[in-house]
């Protein structure tokens, strides 16, 4: 073969081979594979973690709930151990390696505990770009104790309740409820309560005949005796002696037995502190023939506040109004010792109303439409005040809706319609529950 022919063929093939494009769709192909895999394989191992980690946070959150009601009575070494034992039993993520759990506890303005959750998770495909684990982390935070409870229990205790069994179901209730609020409690002066019992008056106890907040001349009028008359005369009243020209002798005041009566109105409504400056401030004393057991304000003494409960007893008219004003009162303002608030800490107040019966008397009116309008604005103010309300209608006797407790209440889901006794008991722990809960701030 000649030289030239030799030239011309290899020539021939070396144009050929410029011209192929085979070998270079293979080559970019093989190419352009790698990030594709990998980004791919990123997307399955980074899905893999997140739903790891989403486990975790779970895990984390439940186990700062659980262990948030005993933190502060534990060491730390308590708290690591209980942490780490209550978070491995509910995270259960075999392909999770190296986990770990630490738990800290911060006492400044309450409590705040927070965990932090670790763990290694081996990846299938993002090996091949250099990264064979991933880390995972997460972490919860529950605080508690910087909120704190003050609850007014203003409790209809009026003659029907001793029918269907509602008195004894509302002791058992109250009493329930005073133990979740006491749990709640993270120490002594967390949680307080009053306890308003309520029929036509409210009872603030006898033994202040003395004090300068009692208004007597409503008392007055009708508690004493007309001198030198005879009881046929009918004098029996301090204006019908006077306009026979006697003489009226009123009783002594030790005699009262605690009743007091609707406050003048507009003060009826209010919780304007009583004034010996402004008469229409004061409380009108009132011998009341089914005066209820006396209140109790305030405080924190649980064993007392079950003694009270345990000493309810049912008599008399119904006026809803008096028990919402003066469970407004106790939460606010004199005659009350009302505990200081504490700056470092935030405060709820909690008013909840029981009824089972319509408005049928107040100091003025047996007219339901007129107690419920007093009740209505009451209502309102102490709303106005930063007051939450639930109200509970107790209807076992098949009476009307009562929409002045539903416009009371604070929400429509804080409106309570019982049928029967015995759901007395599961309200009043649905609300404890939902009281309890609000200790958790996060």
């Amino acid at each position: 073969m000649s030289v030239t022919r030799r030239f011309s063929r290899l020539r021939q093939r070396w144009q050929g081979f410029r011209s192929a494009r085979g070998g270079n769709v293979a080559i970019t192909f093989a190419i352009a594979i790698i990030p594709i895999v990998g980004a791919v394989g990123a997307a399955v191992d980074y899905s893999h973690a997140n739903s790891i980690k989403a486990a975790m946070q779970a895990a984390l959150d439940s186990t700062a709930l659980m262990l948030a009601k005993n933190a502060a009575t534990m060491t730390d070494g308590q708290l690591q151990s209980a942490a780490t034992t209550y978070f491995k039993a509910l995270f259960t993520k075999p392909e999770a390696k190296s986990v770990a759990v630490t738990a800290s506890l911060s006492t400044a303005n309450g409590y705040s505990l927070t965990l932090n959750g670790s763990a290694v998770m081996d990846t299938n495909f993002m090996g091949l770009m250099g990264f064979p684990q991933l880390n995972i982390n997460t972490t919860s935070t529950t605080a508690w104790g910087n909120l704190r409870l003050r609850v007014a229990l203003a409790l209809d205790v009026t003659g029907s309740m001793g029918d269907d069994g509602k008195i004894t179901a509302l002791k058992t209730a109250t009493k329930n409820l005073l133990d979740q609020l006491k749990a709640a409690a993270t120490k002594n002066g967390d949680v307080y309560v009053s306890i308003i019992p309520f029929s036509k008056d409210v009872n603030v106890g006898p033994s202040n005949y003395v004090q300068s907040w009692i208004k007597w001349d409503l008392w007055d009028e009708v508690n004493g005796s007309c001198k030198n008359s005879y009881s046929w005369e009918g004098l029996n009243t301090k204006t019908k002696c006077k306009a026979k020209g006697r003489t009226w002798v009123v009783a002594d005041h030790e005699d009262w037995n605690g009743c007091v009566t609707d406050r003048d109105q507009d003060y009826d409504t209010k919780n304007t502190p009583p004034s010996v400056s402004n008469e229409d401030t004061l409380f009108p004393a009132e011998q009341y023939s089914s005066c209820p057991v006396p209140l109790m304000g305030l405080t924190y003494d649980w064993t007392s506040l079950k003694s009270k409960v345990d000493s309810l007893a049912p008599a008399g008219n119904t006026n809803q109004a008096i028990g919402i004003q003066w469970a407004f009162q106790s939460l606010t303002s004199a005659p009350f010792t009302v505990p200081s608030f504490d700056p470092n800490y935030k405060y709820q107040q909690i008013i909840i109303l029981l009824s089972d019966g319509l408005n049928t008397q107040n100091r003025w009116s047996s007219t339901q439409s007129a107690i419920d309008a007093r009740e209505t604005i009451t209502c309102s103010n102490a709303k106005a005040a930063g007051i939450t309300i639930y109200t509970v209608q107790v209807n076992t006797g098949g009476d009307p809706t009562q929409e002045v407790l539903r416009t009371c209440a604070s929400s429509s889901d804080k409106f309570f319609l019982l049928s029967t006794s015995g759901q007395i008991v599961t309200t009043f722990q649905t609300i404890g529950s939902s009281l309890s809960q609000l200790r958790v701030a996060k």
